[in-house]
C-alpha cells in the first residue's frame, strides 16, 4: 500500500485530501509545514508527497529544495493557490514533480496522485517491457526478438516514457519539456526528427507503433 505524506497548513483541506486519498486506499499522514515534513520523512518512508506551497515555518519550495540536495527522490505533487506561470516555474526549478492550483479538483489529484505514481515506480525499476520488446534505462538499450541495439539517449527517452504509458498521447511541447527540459532553446520540431528515427528503427517491430495525432503530437500504441 502506498504511503503519501501530506504538508498543509490549512487543516481543513488538510483533512480533505486525507479523506479523499483514504478512501482511494492510500495510508496518508497530514502535517502543517515543511519542517514538520522533514520530520516525518526522517522517520518514515513514503512514496510521494504533497505540499502547499505558502507555509509558516518552511514553505513548499523549501522543502523540495532540502529533499533534493539531500539526493531525495520522492515525488512531490506542489499545491498553491497562486495561478502564476512564475509559481509553477519557481516550482519546478526546485525540483517539483507536478503542480495543481487551488480550489484543487479533488477526482483530478486522486488520477495524478495514481500517475505519479507509476511513473515512480518506472523509474526505480528502470526498465519497461511492451509486448516482446524490453527498454532497459541504464544501459539505454532496446531487445526485441530478432536484435539489440543501442539508442542515443534522447531517443530512448522519448520511446520509454511513451511506451510506459500505451494510449496516452503526449504534445509535442510535454515532450520537449520531459526530454529536453524547460529551459531547452529547442523547437518542437526537434520532436518531430527524433521521432522519425525511431520509426525508422522500429518500422518492422510487431510489438507497438508511434501514431501521429495530427496538430497535437504523438502516442505508443500496442500493436
Amino acid at each position: 500500500m502506498f504511503k503519501i505524506l501530506i504538508a498543509e497548513d490549512d487543516r481543513e483541506l488538510r483533512q480533505l485530501f486525507q479523506h479523499v486519498l483514504t478512501k482511494n486506499g492510500y495510508t496518508i499522514k497530514g502535517v502543517s509545514d515543511g519542517k514538520e515534513a522533514l520530520d516525518a520523512l526522517d522517520n518514515d518512508y513514503y512514496d510521494l508527497i504533497i505540499s502547499d506551497i505558502m507555509m509558516p515555518v518552511m514553505d513548499g519550495y523549501e522543502l523540495v529544495r532540502t529533499l533534493r540536495e539531500s539526493g531525495n527522490l520522492v515525488p512531490v505533487m506542489m499545491i498553491t493557490a497562486k495561478d502564476a506561470f512564475d509559481d509553477m516555474r519557481l516550482g519546478f526549478l526546485s525540483g517539483t514533480d507536478d503542480f495543481m492550483v487551488k480550489p484543487v479538483n479533488i477526482n483530478e489529484m486522486v488520477l495524478r496522485v495514481g500517475a505519479l505514481l507509476r511513473r515512480a515506480q518506472m523509474i526505480n525499476e528502470r526498465r519497461q517491457t511492451i509486448g516482446s520488446t524490453v527498454m532497459e534505462c541504464d544501459s539505454l538499450m532496446v531487445t526485441t526478438p530478432k536484435e539489440s541495439m543501442i539508442l542515443p539517449q534522447k531517443e530512448f527517452m522519448l520511446l520509454y516514457k511513451m511506451a510506459s504509458f500505451p494510449g496516452k498521447i503526449f504534445t509535442r511541447q510535454q515532450l520537449m519539456d520531459d526530454i529536453w527540459g524547460y529551459e531547452s532553446e529547442s523547437d518542437t520540431h526537434t520532436v518531430d526528427v527524433h521521432i522519425g528515427r525511431l520509426r525508422e528503427r522500429f518500422r518492422d517491430n510487431p510489438d507497438f507503433k508511434i501514431v501521429t495525432i495530427r496538430g497535437v503530437g504523438y502516442k505508443v500504441v500496442k500493436a
